[in-house]
């Protein structure tokens, strides 16, 4: 399970046997979301947002910091996608100190 970045405690990571669409999640003390990044002649043009069944949903404020994050990294996201799963080169996790 590729972690891809930590954001003041908010977790955002691929499972290690995901599937397309590309998506993220974003795990904060035990509930989790899910965003699915939507991409058009190899751009990024839009991003939905989930709840993944059988979790407790992210709260507000970790919700508000997930979707900050993956618009902000969203074309970094799909670097990291296409390099674990297609390419299959190890990820390095950042940790993201700043207030995005």
């Amino acid at each position: 399970m590729p972690k891809l970045y930590e954001y003041f405690g908010l977790i955002v990571l691929f499972y290690a046997n995901e599937h397309d669409p590309v998506h993220v999640h974003g795990v904060y003390q035990g509930a989790e979301c899910r965003a699915e990044l939507d991409i058009q002649n190899g751009t990024v043009i839009g991003v939905s947002f989930r709840d993944v069944k059988g979790r407790r949903p992210l709260d507000p404020v970790q919700l508000a910091n997930f979707k900050t994050l993956v618009s902000a990294y969203a074309d970094d996201i799909v670097r990291k996608w296409v390099d674990y799963f297609v390419l299959h080169k190890p990820i390095t996790s950042e940790r993201i100190t700043r207030r995005l």
